[in-house]
């Protein structure tokens, strides 16, 4: 994906295939190979082709710096590591929401490790905010709206909500065909506050607020809720990464795939690090590790773009 990427920088900047193949001492063919690649990696086209011309899709646009901080990121990382003339080593300590965690931190450490097996990883996967200072931190995702602080943040992915049910809810009580019949379904909802950023809020519905959503269960854990959803028991208002895998499985169905939230309550996922630690350039490290593995768009998102057959 790395090689990819640096070939679409190249392009993008060039604007040629021809300069770029000559740049890399590869034929013109391999590097047009490698730009369809991504394009079908990411599911969309980044340019639009034509004898004459090679210009950057809306899409293409919108890649572009995404894609050059993910080279740099690494880059920065590699380069510290040279400063430092070693391999690294230690211990590394990185804390994840509980599900997210596991199931999208879990397997990028994984692989982080068998790259670098002088490494070690403590991942704690927990819904706690935990001060990095006080915890000896040394990379935490965050996910939501960051408050100020002097923590380090780099974007990892823009989150995305989904309303799902399972194909028995439908069966049983209908398909809701807008947002605003929501309201006479069971949903599924938090116990308690804070409320998670565009929950249950949809770009032109009910003037960008909230919806006052009802139903039989409430609780404070995400996988609770994807848990009940998978089992008819309401509709829930997740994360598209929460709820990729039952989505592509066929126990969840996307209700208005279509839909977004208003951009008032728009969030993301962040690492963040604290500056200065000693530990900064195995920090620096995995968050590129991270992003690389996540891919922009996400591969949950793509995954949900390009359903297996």
């Amino acid at each position: 994906m790395i090689d990819l990427l640096a070939t679409f920088v190249a392009v993008a900047a060039a604007a040629n295939f021809s300069k770029v193949a000559r740049a890399q001492r590869v034929a013109v063919s391999s590097v047009a190979r490698a730009i369809d690649a991504l394009e079908a990696d990411l599911g969309t086209k980044l340019f639009h082709r034509s004898s004459r011309r090679l210009i950057l899709t809306d899409a293409g646009e919108l890649f572009l710096p995404r894609a050059g901080a993910m080279l740099a990121e690494l880059a920065s990382a590699r380069d510290s590591l040279a400063n430092l003339g070693t391999e690294p080593r230690g211990v590394l300590t990185v804390t994840a929401p509980a599900l997210f965690g596991r199931q999208h931190v879990a397997p990028v450490v994984i692989d982080f490790l068998r790259q670098y097996p002088l490494l070690e990883v403590e991942l704690h996967a927990s819904d706690e905010i935990v001060d990095l200072t006080e915890r000896r931190v040394d990379v935490a995702i965050r996910i939501g709206a960051l408050p100020s602080s002097d923590l380090v943040a780099t974007q990892l992915a823009v989150i995305h909500r989904l309303v799902c049910a399972s194909p028995e809810y439908l069966a049983r009580r209908g398909r809701p065909a807008t947002p605003i019949e929501l309201l006479a379904h069971d949903c599924l909802t938090v116990a308690s506050p804070p409320v998670p950023p565009g929950w249950w809020c949809f770009a032109g519905v009910n003037r960008d607020a909230s919806l006052a959503v009802r139903g039989s269960l409430r609780s404070d854990d995400t996988t609770v809720l994807l848990q009940a959803a998978v089992a008819g028991v309401g509709i829930v208002h997740l994360a598209s990464w929460a709820v990729s895998d039952p989505l592509a499985s066929g126990r969840l169905v996307s209700l208005f795939p279509d839909a977004r939230s208003p951009s008032k309550v728009a969030a993301a996922i962040h690492a963040v690090r604290l500056p200065g630690r000693s530990h900064t350039v195995k920090a620096q490290l995995f968050i590129a590790h991270l992003r690389k593995a996540f891919g922009a768009p996400p591969y949950w998102d793509r995954a949900l773009r390009n359903p297996r057959s």
